[in-house]
């Protein structure tokens, strides 16, 4: 017989936006046997209660594990699988291959910014099913869901990254998106903002996600621009979707830099009107400052730059770019130029504009960190306990059921995830166990790499991973490689 945990007496919230109430989940295998007031006293056919492990879960929330839609993990699921920057949030489920970045298909020993995001030496994988092994191998403590990095597509295809894709190379593009779709990527990302695909006129997104379309898949996509001209470029990306047929996830939508502050009253607005024509979603973390790789056109000499990393100086990690500009008598660009290749955070939004966009029905919450980082971005190990600490129990900006909603529920259905999302009998038993007086973020800026608290206890697909990991481990994690699904459930 199947061993079975029943936790007791929690706060039992669903996911699904609904009010909670205080009840039981049933965990037998690696599925939800069943979940109520007072299961003990009305265990599920077959289900013996002397071999139920019975797990106190009173003053406690009870709900499904969290989804992070929008990671950088791809590599280090591989590299480091027990994930504790993201078990330790509650973290079951992460997407990768976001912003037109993804390890397969590309085999290089030279990726061009920003791919090396994802850590220079990773690129091995010349197909999904090359990756999907390797995933396998390294058993990860967290499930994953892969979409397909546009920018990945043009450096494994294209000889000149300065133009558009000639047909041949499109069709290249094409078949290679069709393979990875094929053998399980849930959709295609993209990063037109960043050099290797701002040549990439609308035309060949469409062409691309057209492929998708077919497939059932979903694309998410990092704006050709968040400062100036976020308006025309919400609006290029809602017509790319549109024309391709495809869901359209907006990546961590903001308004950057301080002559845009305040402008989520115009994008806001304009998702809205696109949602009514087409399926929008969009993502957020929820911090003031960016991160991303060093570049010139991000240093104004107005908002703050702290440097994550630099191949060149690496000493500089954890330090402002204007002390280090100071220091070498050089203005802030200056710097910025010797410090590359490198990376940063960018103090670029204001707390008002991410408020509005975490409060918003259409967003999900999403970390975006850069675990390669050597300083990285507190978000990478705080982003959903500081969520529901800041946003939800000390300012009110959401409840309690609207935040899980935001983190599982609504997560799991825009992403197409089979059986995940929900507490709900025969789905997945990823889920996580909080106390919400102490649920809160303790990473910094300055301190990027504290583990959060008041997450106590996170299954993922049954087996209770995160006491373990912090046990000292154990022979692998639980962690599933996760398809693309038309569920009914989702419908």
């Amino acid at each position: 017989m199947t061993p079975a945990r029943l936790l007791r007496g929690g706060w039992v919230v669903d996911g699904s936006g609904g009010p909670g109430f205080t009840g039981d989940v049933l965990l037998q295998g690696d599925r939800i046997a069943a979940l109520g007031p007072d299961l003990i006293e009305r265990l599920p056919a077959g289900v013996d209660a002397r071999a139920v492990e019975v797990l106190d879960c009173a003053d406690r929330v009870i709900a499904p594990g969290f989804i992070d839609v929008h990671t950088h993990d791809d590599a280090i699921v591989l590299s480091d699988p027990a994930m504790l920057p993201k078990l330790s949030q509650g973290i079951t489920t992460v997407i990768a291959g976001n912003c037109g970045l993804s390890l397969a298909p590309l085999v290089t020993a030279t990726p061009p910014p920003p791919l090396n995001l994802l850590g220079a030496d990773s690129f091995r994988h010349a197909s999904l099913a090359d990756y999907a092994r390797a995933f396998a191998a390294a058993r990860p403590c967290v499930n994953l869901a892969a979409l397909v990095g546009h920018t990945t597509l043009r450096v494994a295809t294209l000889a000149d990254l300065s133009r558009p894709a000639t047909p041949a190379e499109l069709a290249r593009m094409g078949a290679l998106l069709a393979q990875c779709l094929d053998e399980g990527a849930i959709g295609l990302s993209s990063g037109l903002f960043y050099e290797p695909a701002y040549a990439a006129p609308a035309e060949e997104l469409v062409a691309l996600a057209r492929i998708v379309a077919r497939q059932g898949g979903v694309y998410a996509a990092h704006l050709r621009d968040e400062m100036a001209q976020v308006l025309e470029a919400l609006q290029e990306a809602g017509d790319t979707a549109r024309r391709g047929g495809v869901p359209l996830v907006i990546s961590h939508h903001k308004c950057a830099g301080p002559a845009n502050w305040g402008r989520t009253r115009e994008t806001l607005p304009l998702i809205e009107r696109l949602a009514r024509d087409q399926p929008v979603a969009m993502d957020v973390y929820p911090y003031v400052a960016g991160s991303t790789v060093l570049r010139e056109d991000l240093v104004d000499g107005r908002i703050d730059v702290l440097i994550t990393w630099s191949q060149t100086h690496p000493e500089a990690a954890g330090r402002l770019l204007k002390s280090v500009a100071r220091d070498w008598g050089v203005d802030e660009r200056g710097a910025c130029r010797r410090l590359q290749p490198g990376g940063a955070c960018y103090f670029q939004m204001a707390e008002e504009d991410v408020t509005r966009i975490v409060a918003h029905r259409l967003s999900m919450i999403g970390s975006d960190g850069l675990p390669h980082d050597r300083h990285p971005h507190p978000r990478l190990w705080g982003a959903f306990p500081r969520v529901l600490a800041r946003y939800w129990r000390e300012r009110r900006v959401l409840g309690l059921e609207e935040a899980v909603h935001k983190m599982t529920g609504l997560s799991a259905r825009n992403f197409r995830l089979a059986w995940r999302g929900l507490l709900k009998p025969g789905w997945f038993a990823d889920v996580v166990v909080f106390d919400p007086r102490r649920v809160r973020d303790l990473a910094t800026y300055e301190q990027p790499t504290a583990m959060s608290e008041g997450i106590e206890r996170v299954f993922v697909n049954g087996v209770e991973s995160l006491r373990a990991q912090l046990a000292g481990g154990g022979p692998g994690g639980a962690g599933r490689l996760l398809k693309r699904s038309t569920m009914e459930e989702w419908a």
